[in-house]
């Protein structure tokens, strides 16, 4: 694997709520790890921030430590896997029981994942996997036996994903035009 550099952009250091501080070598690690963490090596992550294996490796240490990296998931093809539908799933749930709805949605089978909205009041999203509209059906009533209210149920064509490269501080928007 050969890291691109567009992501090294960035030359100042971008503070996190959390207190942690990334700088650019940070910030080259976890862009190379979100496009391969699994084959690509701590040497090729060193080339490209240039910084040595054991910096990249102290590095990643850190950062998981520090809770920015959480986990390493594999990126599935559910249709491969024998799941043809990919379903986005709108629902509206009273804000006082969106945590616990979220919780028990995760336990219906098919479900992949599930996402609290801050705003709006369609306000969890669920993402589920079916073999066929029987198995649709199934879903859906499982997720209304949970007092949610579905709004729609999408099919998924196609997602489409880039790793996120942009570490630095967020853009600011010129209003000296006021």
């Amino acid at each position: 694997m050969a890291p691109s550099k567009i992501f090294m952009r960035y030359s100042t250091p971008c503070s996190l709520v959390v207190g942690i501080e990334l700088d650019t070598v940070d910030r080259t690690i976890l862009h190379i790890l979100q496009e391969d963490a699994r084959t690509v090596t701590a040497e090729e992550m060193g080339a490209a921030a240039e910084v040595s294996a054991s910096t990249v490796r102290n590095r990643i240490e850190k950062l998981e430590q520090a809770g920015v990296i959480q986990n390493y998931h594999p990126q599935i093809d559910y249709a491969q896997a024998g799941y043809q539908l990919h379903l986005f799933i709108i629902c509206r749930v009273p804000r006082a029981e969106r945590a616990a709805c979220a919780e028990d949605a995760l336990g219906i089978v098919g479900t992949v994942t599930v996402r609290e909205m801050l705003t709006g009041s369609n306000n969890l999203h669920i993402e589920a996997v079916a073999e066929d509209a029987s198995a649709v059906d199934t879903i859906s009533a499982e997720i209304e036996s949970l007092n949610l209210e579905i709004v729609s149920i999408e099919v998924v064509k196609k997602t489409h994903a880039q790793p996120f490269d942009h570490f630095g501080p967020a853009p600011q928007t010129n209003n000296s035009s006021r």
